[in-house]
């Protein structure tokens, strides 16, 4: 069965405060882009890539992907209006009977072969699995700007990418959630028609998602310190 990425880079990053969508900002002069591509290029277990692109840099996203001359990306296709749509058009660009498909966010460019490759061993037993990590800090509900509810800490975990599943279960997860966009991942599709038991691989605290320009300094220190 082979293993897919699909690198969900088709946002248009409001919250950069960009003229360029954040999957273009450098870090050390690569884009999130290449590094999101290279992390599963590089990765054994990986046998080929679809990027989901924001339309209108289709061309400057192809040209990347060119002058790097990635290997396994095999399919660059034009994502929609919402992360939902894009992972939609994602999954079913996949011509398979079945596969397994990791899903991942362009905005966390620093996920590792570790994950990536227990993922792919966890979809060996299961149908669902995606990387997560404790929360440190405590969480709370909140209603009309006062607190309703402080949940312990110890069951509460941040939800990270790659999450990853058998191709046939999130297409058919997909399908039945056509028409609702009261979701923010994949994983919240699956829960929601309680189609599979979704297991847990343990993420990083250098996975982090890129959302505002300060997080590139982050990201500069993370990138300049990861391998000493």
């Amino acid at each position: 069965m082979k293993n897919y990425a699909i690198i969900l880079a088709s946002g248009t990053g409001k919250r950069f405060e960009s003229d360029l969508p954040k999957q273009f900002a450098k870090i050390n002069g690569k884009s999130l882009l290449e590094y999101s591509i290279e992390a599963f290029e590089s990765c054994r277990c990986i046998d080929e890539i679809i990027v989901v692109i924001t339309p209108e840099y289709n061309g400057l996203a192809r040209k990347i992907i060119e002058n790097n001359g990635y290997q396994k990306v095999i399919k660059l296709v034009n994502g929609g209006k919402e992360r939902k749509d894009s992972s939609y058009i994602g999954v079913n660009s996949i011509d398979e009977i079945d596969a397994n498909v990791l899903i991942h966010d362009c905005a966390r460019p620093f996920v590792s072969h570790e994950i990536i490759n227990n993922c792919i061993v966890m979809l060996e037993k299961y149908d669902a699995v995606a990387a997560a990590i404790p929360s440190t800090d405590t969480v709370i509900e909140t209603k009309n700007g006062m607190i309703t509810c402080v949940p312990d800490r110890l069951s509460l975990m941040r939800i990270q990418t790659p999450q990853c599943f058998r191709l046939s279960l999130i297409k058919n997860a997909h399908e039945l959630s056509k028409n609702d966009y009261n979701f923010t991942d994949d994983c919240g599709l699956v829960i929601k028609h309680k189609l599979a038991d979704i297991h847990i691989v343990y993420g990083s605290e250098q996975n982090i998602k890129i959302t505002y320009p300060r997080d590139i300094k982050m990201a500069e220190f993370l990138i300049n310190n990861m391998y000493e």
